[in-house]
């Protein structure tokens, strides 16, 4: 079964099909945020939208991190830091982009289980 989350004329916010979810890119809705202000509106995104199909932080699988400016790796970090649980980080990678809006600091892609 696959179900789509937030679905919108050009995509959806999240898939979930045999027990994976798939989130797009999340990124801050405050842009005038500092790069930890912003990782922390993209982590809560993400609570809410795992959260939708039943599952939460404990049970990502992999993260996708682009940063505009890998200068800004720390802050990023102070915030993932805080908010990813003990014994439950997932496959993760980190690299600077492009990003389509230049105010945007970072964008996320969450792929995560749902059992």
């Amino acid at each position: 079964m696959l179900q789509r989350f937030e679905t919108g004329p050009r995509m959806s916010e999240m898939t979930v099909h045999h027990g994976v979810c798939y989130l797009a890119g999340q990124v801050a809705d405050d842009t005038s945020a500092d790069i930890k202000g912003q990782t922390q509106q993209v982590l809560a995104s993400i609570d809410k939208l795992l959260a939708l199909a039943a599952s939460d932080k404990t049970k990502i699988l992999r993260a996708e991190i682009f940063l505009a400016d890998i200068s800004e790796f720390a802050g990023m970090n102070a915030a993932w830091d805080e908010w990813v649980p003990h014994g439950f980080t997932p496959a993760r990678a980190t690299l600077q982009a492009r990003l389509a809006n230049p105010e945007w600091k970072v964008e996320i892609v969450i792929t995560a289980a749902t059992a």
